[in-house]
Parts: C-alpha cells; structure tokens; sequence
C-alpha cells in the first residue's frame, strides 16, 4: 500500500515537473518572439541583405557597360578586324566579372547571418590545392583556353583547323572550344589537345579557278572570253575585293590547255568565290558557242539557199 502511494506520488510529481518545464519552454519561445530587439536585428540584416544584393546587379550592371564601351573603342580603332573577335574576349570578361562579384555577395551574405567566412575560405583553398594537384589537365586546358583568348589565336565565328577537325568555332571556353563543321558535326576539343591552329578568317583569301580551254579555240580569244566573262564580278559578289586577274596558261595537252584566274576576296569566302567565277565563265563561254553555232547553220543555210537558186537558174 505503501509502494502504490510513492509510485503514484512520483509519478504525479514527474508529470508536474513536465508540465513546468514546457512551460518554461513556451514562455523561453514567446519571449523569443516578442523581443523587439530580435526583430529589429532581422529587419536591418534583411535590410542589409536586400541592399548588398541591389548593389551587386548595379555592380555588374556597370562593369557590363565598360565591358562593352571599351570594346567598341578597340574594334572602331582597328583597321579591318573581325567585330566577332572582341565578342569573345567581352563574354570572357562578363563571366569572370559576374563570378567574382556574386562569391563576394555570397560571404558578405554569410557573413550577415552570422556565419564565420574565415574557416570557409581556409577549407576552399585547401580543396582547391587539391584539386589542381589532381586535376591537372584541367589546369592545362585552362591555362591555354586562357591564352588562346589572351593572344587573339582565334574567336567566335572563324573557320579554323585543328589537327584533323575543320569548322566554325561557336564557343570558346576556358576548358573546351566547341566546332561545328559544314556538315553539321559538332567537335568537342579540350583546349589542351589544340597544339596547333590554322585560322581561314584572319586574313583575305585567295580563290584560284582553273579553267579548261579546247585547243582549236586561241589563247587571244580564250582570254578575251575569261576577261569578258570577269567583267562587273565584283559587284555580282561583294566577296571579291577586286577584278580577278587572268594569269594565263596553267598547264597543256594536246586536246586542252588549262587558264588559270586567281581572285583576291573576303576571309573563309574562296569556295563561293571560286563557283561564281566558273558559273560566269561557263555561261560566256556557252554563249560563245551557240553564237558560233547559230552562224555557221546560218551560213551553211545561206550556201545551201544560193546553190538552190544557181541549179534552177
């Protein structure tokens, strides 16, 4: 009876002590949020919050702007650059502008919330020794995607070739530059694997056409025909900088000679260059023909009509 009356005892004095201690809990909680202070603090450190991220677009809103006025200046102040050049190096320079500014919002944000940035920024430098220790050709792809802009090799938009892959380049990145060939295919090549470069856009190219001759037709003539046939080209195609020159015979037989045209014209424009020379050729040289065609069945009429009218004399 006695051991009933204790544990009921203990018990009732346990469930009491509960009782208490939550309510010290909620009035721990309500005092929490009743404190103006608490709610002060919140209101500037949201206040801060909102302000460093407003100045952080500013920031790169500004440094956007100067990206792109002095890269105006630089491509007005050269003398016939490719404007797709400074688009390469101006993206590189927005990227890293945005990364460095958003990583100083980021602490400045921790930092506002109360969390200490210094052991972050210890640990990000030791994860970062090693990862360069065990990444080290992505340190090499990243040191040379670096000089490939830096050095101007090649930018967005020119008709390069690396090793055995030909195409456009459509972006360049600091790991990898990424080509799209003229069928279509896209090559993936880690900037580190790019030893050398052959780049078809820097400079003005050279179209050379080849053009077969019968033997019975006279060089005189033959080049009178290509001249003729070359005469206004420039402004049919605004790639050709000026009239092709006509150099003469390339090689011989005895069926054919070859006349060889050569054409200065715009950068990565030879092939298109090149048709519109042979079309052009082409359709001087068939109207010669059917006009020496067209006299002689006249001629051969003209013969056959003056002995009809001799015979029936």
């Amino acid at each position: 009876m006695l051991s009933f009356q204790f544990a009921q005892g203990t018990t009732a004095s346990g469930s009491v002590a509960a009782v208490d201690e939550a309510l010290r809990w909620t009035d721990k909680v309500w005092n929490k949020i009743a404190d103006p202070e608490m709610w002060l603090n919140i209101m500037f450190s949201s206040i801060r919050i909102i302000i460093i991220f407003i100045i952080t677009r500013i920031v790169i809103k500004v440094v956007y702007r100067i990206i792109d006025r002095s890269m105006e200046r630089k491509q007005e102040g050269k003398i016939r650059v490719n404007p797709r050049r400074f688009v390469t190096v101006g993206e590189l320079l927005k990227n890293a502008t945005s990364i460095t500014c958003n990583f100083i919002m980021i602490l400045l944000l921790l930092s506002e919330i109360n969390i200490q940035v210094g052991p972050l920024l210890a640990s990000a430098g030791v994860l970062g020794l090693a990862i360069g220790f065990g990444a080290q050709g992505l340190v090499k792809d990243v040191i040379t995607g670096f000089f490939i802009i830096l050095e101007d090799q090649f930018a967005v938009g020119d008709v390069i070739q690396t090793g055995t892959y030909k195409g456009t380049v459509e972006v360049i990145g600091l790991r990898t530059t990424k080509l799209v060939s003229w069928q279509g295919e896209v090559h993936i090549i880690p900037n580190g694997a790019i030893a050398s470069v052959t780049n078809y856009s820097m400079s003005n190219s050279l179209a050379v056409v080849d053009i077969p001759m019968k033997a019975d037709l006279s060089l005189d003539e033959s080049v009178h025909l290509v001249k003729k046939s070359l005469v206004g080209i420039e402004e049919r195609d605004l790639n050709i900088v000026k009239v092709p020159d006509v150099l003469g015979i390339q090689s011989m037989s005895t069926s054919e000679y070859v006349v060889r045209i050569v054409a200065e014209c715009m950068p990565n424009s030879r092939a298109s260059v090149e048709r519109q020379i042979q079309g052009d050729v082409k359709k001087t040289l068939e109207y010669h023909e059917m006009s020496n065609q067209a006299v002689l069945e006249q001629a051969v009429a003209l013969e056959k009509d003056e002995g009809d009218g001799t015979g029936g004399a």
